[in-house]
């Protein structure tokens, strides 16, 4: 093993940024929002608040899976009450009404409304830096300064950025793909150019990263030791900063996806380009040393998405030929997936690791050597092999694990059990401690899912022998809302809200039952962490 990253027995809950707004943000959830959501985690038991990616997505996208940018946090999680800049000048009440009444809308809206918030807040940010411009950038004021020593401290990865975020504006939103043959290939000349004629509109895209990054910070501090887990994307778009900025390192005759498999007779195609392994291992892998770097500054921790992928990728190329691995054989693929597993442990983060699906035994085997947990997802752990296919109860989970009732890609709980085959309820219902909620001659199979048995469940994983317990945050209600289903575009994905806001839920009812039951459970389970408020 590697290391330890044991942290001891804690629970957690995983819920979007976006979904967590507050009376203060404009109907999505804003950095800002993390501490307010924090108080009431931590109230209950609760010490892991585990987020999906905040990096920044395209207009007209929704999945925070589609991300034009590794490392830049996305403008549309920036609180603008918090912006001096935007405040100094009257702030909201100086906006245009139909801004304020955009605002308004998407603040009474049961979704996230993308286009909106990011119309509005793009229109407000712009009229905040030509603020930041005029009274302290062209004064050298002490503002000035410090925004110049984030810049110079984050060139690594924001002169990029913000070069490539400026020249798709030039050119319309159009991806990098359908620019100019100088750009696109990036002519150092032509490069020199758009630097001298963007410059200002530069500064304003590194602009927005300070103030994302000052705010995150900020929120990190006011989170009373609340740990904030992140997500490490396998894959960024082709249309992204780090494509355009290192084509070297893809191959673009192919495309990243699954094979068939039980849950897809087709697969997958996600239509984003392939790592060039040789040519990432030639330069030491410093581009995905640098994604860890920047998530670890972020993040106390991060779950790494799609772990199988980074020991052996599945591409489908372009024209006719079947798709493969590469690496192509086990001791390869051992070989590249332990090597970058070390490069993310050494990034000084809490790592954890996706690894359901079609997922080789030898890629378990080496997480367990590696010390990083992966997941017990409860309603597959099944003794597959054996008669009846048993479920595992989940106290004799292994430390080294993650235990969940799923994911963010997952049904909900309750709408698992009200679509479960009859022959997985009765099998689940055989559980020593669910078995008592069904009296003799109760068949599971027409039993509904109660508030009664959302509690057994919950209560059992929280005595699982994993040391890390993360729950969607539906699934602690019981409701039946999904934040995804994967591979379908719908108004409903990735626009999930919570029904009350973050700062009004400590007097809510319903989260306030819920606060004592969860306490209850960490405190007889022994995960509770720190004091609570």
């Amino acid at each position: 093993m590697t290391r330890t990253q044991s942290a001891g027995r804690r629970a957690g809950v995983l819920l979007p940024l976006f979904s967590m707004p507050s009376s203060q943000s404009w109907g999505i959830g804003e950095i800002t929002d993390i501490p307010l959501m924090a108080r009431w985690l931590r109230d209950v038991g609760v010490s892991v608040l585990q987020l999906l990616p905040i990096n920044e997505i395209a207009a007209g996208q929704t999945s925070p899976y589609s991300a034009i940018s590794a490392m830049a946090i996305d403008p549309i999680y920036i609180s603008l009450h918090s912006v001096s800049d935007f405040t100094a000048n009257g702030g909201e009440s100086r906006m245009p009404l139909g801004d304020q009444a955009a605002i308004r809308s998407a603040r009474n809206a049961a979704r996230v409304d993308y286009d909106a918030v990011r119309r509005v807040k793009a229109d407000s940010l712009r009229g905040a830096f030509e603020a930041f411009y005029e009274v302290e950038w062209l004064r050298g004021t002490g503002r000035a300064g410090a925004f110049a020593a984030f810049v110079s401290w984050e060139d690594w990865w924001i002169a990029d950025y913000a070069l490539y975020r400026a020249l798709k504006a030039q050119h319309g939103g159009r991806s990098w793909t359908e620019w100019p043959d100088p750009l696109r290939r990036r002519d150092p000349a032509a490069l020199d150019d758009a630097r001298r004629e963007l410059e200002r509109e530069i500064l304003f895209y590194q602009y927005l990263q300070w103030l994302a990054d000052e705010q995150w910070q900020d929120a990190r501090a006011a989170s009373g030791g609340l740990a904030l887990f992140g997500d490490f994307p396998f894959m960024v778009s082709t249309d992204s900063a780090d494509v355009w900025s290192r084509q070297h390192l893809f191959r673009f005759d192919a495309t990243v996806g699954t094979p068939p498999d039980a849950f897809s007779d087709a697969g997958q195609d996600w239509g984003v380009p392939v790592y060039r392994w040789d040519v990432l291992a030639r330069e030491d892998y410093s581009w995905l040393r640098a994604r860890a770097k920047r998530t670890a500054k972020l993040f106390d921790g991060y779950r790494v998405d799609h772990l199988v992928g980074f020991y052996r990728t599945y591409s489908r190329p372009l024209d006719d030929r079947p798709g493969s691995f590469d690496p192509p054989d086990e001791p390869e693929q051992l070989a590249l997936g332990e090597t970058l597993m070390r490069l993310f442990l050494e990034s000084g983060a809490e790592i954890i690791a996706e690894d359901l699906g079609t997922v080789p035994d030898f890629v378990r085997e080496s997480l367990v050597r590696l010390g990083i947990p992966g997941y017990r997802v409860l309603r597959w752990e099944r003794e597959w092999h054996e008669t009846g296919q048993p479920f595992r109860n989940p106290p004799d989970f292994p430390a080294l694990s993650v235990a969940t009732t799923g994911t963010h890609d997952t049904d909900p709980l309750a709408v698992w059990w009200a679509e479960a085959p009859a022959d997985e309820r009765r099998a689940f219902a055989r559980l020593p401690d669910i078995a008592p909620l069904f009296a003799p001659g109760h068949d599971p199979a027409t039993t509904p899912f109660t508030p009664e048995l959302r509690d057994v469940i919950l209560e059992l994983l929280y005595r699982s022998g994993s040391d890390l317990l993360l729950v969607p945050l539906p699934d602690v209600f019981g409701w039946r809302d999904r934040i995804n289903v994967p591979a379908t575009v719908s108004a409903d994905n990735w626009t999930y809200k919570l029904p009350w806001l973050v700062d009004r839920m400590p007097d809510e009812p319903e989260p306030q039952e819920r606060a004592r039951a969860l306490l209850a459970w960490a405190d007889e389970c022994g995960r509770i962490a720190g004091e609570r408020t």
